[in-house]
Formats: C-alpha cells, structure tokens, sequence
C-alpha cells in the first residue's frame, strides 16, 4: 500500500479519536491516583484502615438491607481499605432508590456514606465515580460503551500505522544505514518552528511510549469489547470471558436460592477446596456478589495467583440454588489467554510496581492528550498552507513589448 494512503488513515483516525481520547487521557491520570484522590475529597467514606477483626460478607449484607429495608444488597465489596461497598437494589414494589452503593465501615458496620456511579455528580461522594464513568464510558452507558470501543478499536490499529509511518520511507537513495536514517523519529528539534517542534513531539513521544499506548488501546478493548477481545484471544490462546461478559443463564431449578449465610460458607468451602486442587493460597477474602439474573453467585479472593498491588481477581462461580461450582477464575497459570489479561488490565488499571508507575500512567495520560492536540494542530497547519496555496492569485503574464 502507498505510503500516502497511511498518511490519510492516521490523519483521519486521529482526527476522529482526539477528543474522546483528551478525555480518556485526563481521567486517566487522575484514575491513577483514585485512592488518594478519594481519600482527599471524601475521607468520610474512604477513612484510613483501622485496627478490628472485620466482619464478613454476609454480616455486612444484612446491615446494608437493615439501614435501608426497602432495598436488598447484590454485591459485597470489602477491596477498599476502612471501607466496605454494598451494591444496593430496590426490592419489588418499592421506590426506586437515590443511590446505587452503601458503604460501611468493615469492623463494625456502621454507615459511611451512600454513592451513585451513574449520571451527573449530586454531591462530593459521586465525583470519583462520574470521573470513573468518562474514562470507562463516557458516562453514557451503552452508547459510550460503543464508542469508546470503536475508538479503542480504531487507537490499537493506528498504533501500527503510526509506527511504520515513523520509519524511513521506502526506496530512499542514501548512503546513511536504516537505523542513521530512522534516528530523526526519535528526536524533537526544540529549538526549530514552533510547528516543527510540534511534528517532532507528536512523533517522537508515540514512538518511545508507543509499546504502552498499544497496551492501553488493546486493553481498552477488553473493557469496551469484550466480546470481540474474547474472540480474537481466542484464536491463539486458551481464554474463557469474564463473568460479566457472558450471557445470562438459565434458571430452571424451582427451589429458593441461596441467603447470604449460606452462599458465603458455599463460596469459603469451594474456594478452599480449588486452593488445594490447583495450588494456591487464600490471602483474604474480598468479595461475594449474588448475581440473580445469572442464577449464580461469585465469590472472590486475593490469592497467590493475583499480581495486583491491591485487590485480587480469583473467583469462582457457583449455583445460587444447588451450590455447585460452576468455574474457576484464576488470574495467572491456568489459562495462558487470562493471565496475558490480567497483565493488560492491571497495567491498564495502574495496579502494578507501585507508586512509581502510577506516576507514569499519570503522565501517559497527559502524553496521550499531548498526542492527541498536536496530531490536531498538525492538521491544522497543513490544512491551512494547502488553502491559502489554492487562494493565491496566479502570477499576471509579463506585457508584451
């Protein structure tokens, strides 16, 4: 393919994703820092851990449903440090609900603070969560699930042609080698044009970061597409989609499902069990959702196999009403096709090496906007000289003599 024609597909592409990706690349940033950051704006809800034995899943889900009778929990969060996130929903016949989340304090489930992720900020509680939304969907859900997709979609194929649009174009005569030739890619002239430092910028900075732009564009393909990320891992590695990525399963079994008590000593027995058959260790217990429309309930831990700084991501799903497992979830060394995943989300979500690359990620999402702007302004420029090249008047002929 001409070189020209990848010139137009990266001014297009990048034309097309500027401004959705400015907005990804500053809530980024600030998501990089999300724990400090709430901490500061609502330390009330996010209070530092404090000495106690905590209580456990199905306590701190009945003292969710006790505060507010019209509502039943879903999910049970205890990932966050002093501070325990109940997924609350409206029980049938009673009003809709203000809030989506309850938080409590772990040790003696008092309540913190109430919190929605959906829709425009009410109060300080909701600010993180609406920053959260933007990056993940444009707090559009849905549509902004769409597209941030395609625009994710679009970045990771731009990567590629942006960085062979970086290598010295084909069938230059020269004495100078590839790598003497290529060398200019990797320099920004400061003290050039404005519009020369601009281009140089633009193309150096994608080049020396372009692995984790590409880590970043593929891994927000995950969140946005996973059906299609599913698919194409597939086909050439072993890989099973997250849970909430799967559709809905039948419920034919007629009897009650699980209450809590007993769904959290099915999950603890299970879990325990996997730990023993593929060689793992239970560090702490972290989650259990009832996920009703799915007939299931998920129970999930920070193990041996989990690389996060925090958090963790081993689970296993097991029947609401039988209590049989239905899958297993490790993180790491089960399926070849999960753990490249799980590398991809927690650089993505800056879970890893600690403070010092949060910092980075802090920056890539500041380069990501700087990228974005030049590429702009680049365009800009050039669409301006062709115009005014097309406007100047054709030189008069000389008069005869």
């Amino acid at each position: 393919m001409p070189r020209a024609l990848f010139v137009w597909l990266h001014r297009w592409a990048g034309l097309a994703m500027a401004g959705f990706l400015i907005v990804v690349g500053l809530t980024g940033s600030l998501l990089a820092f999300w724990g400090e950051l709430n901490h500061w704006l609502t330390p009330e809800l996010y209070p530092a851990q404090r000495a106690g034995i905590e209580l456990d899943a199905a306590t701190l889900a009945r003292r969710a449903e006790s505060i507010v009778p019209q509502a039943r929990a879903a999910t049970v969060y205890m990932g966050h440090p002093g501070s325990v996130s109940i997924g609350m929903e409206a029980r049938d016949g009673a009003s809709p609900l203000d809030f989506e989340f309850l938080h409590l304090d772990p040790v003696d489930g008092h309540e913190l603070g109430r919190v929605t992720w959906h829709g425009l900020p009410r109060r300080k509680n909701d600010i993180m969560p609406f920053v959260y939304g933007l990056h993940m969907y444009l707090a559009m859900s849905g549509i902004g699930d769409w597209i941030l997709g395609a625009v994710a979609l679009v970045w990771t194929l731009d990567c590629f042609v942006g960085f062979y649009l970086t290598l010295p174009a084909g069938g230059e005569r020269s004495r100078k080698g590839f790598f003497a030739r290529w060398k200019p890619s990797w320099l920004i002239k400061l003290k050039s044009s404005f519009y020369r430092a601009n281009f140089d910028l633009h193309r150096a900075a994608g080049l020396w970061l372009w692995a984790m732009l590409l880590v970043y564009a593929w891994s927000s393909v995950f969140f946005t597409l996973p059906n299609f990320y599913t698919r194409a891992t597939q086909l050439v590695l072993d890989y099973e989609a997250p849970i909430w990525a799967q559709d809905g399963m039948p419920q034919n079994d007629a009897r009650a499902p699980m209450e809590w008590e007993a769904a959290q000593a099915s999950g603890e027995r299970l879990m325990a069990e996997q730990g023993r058959r593929h060689d793992f260790t239970i560090e702490r217990p972290l989650a259990l959702y009832n996920l009703r429309d799915k007939g299931l309930y998920e129970y999930r831990v920070r193990s041996s196999r989990d690389i996060g700084d925090k958090a963790g991501s081993t689970s296993i799903l097991f029947d609401s009403r039988s209590g049989a497992l239905k899958t297993l979830s490790l993180p790491t060394g089960h399926r070849s096709g999960t753990t490249l995943t799980t590398w991809l989300v927690e650089l993505h979500m800056a879970n890893l090496f600690g403070l010092p690359y949060r910092i980075f990620v802090c920056f890539l999402g500041l380069v990501i906007v700087m990228l974005s702007v030049t590429g702009v302004y680049i365009w800009w420029k050039k669409r301006s000289a062709r115009l005014a090249h097309v406007r100047r008047p054709a030189p008069r002929p000389a008069p005869a003599e």
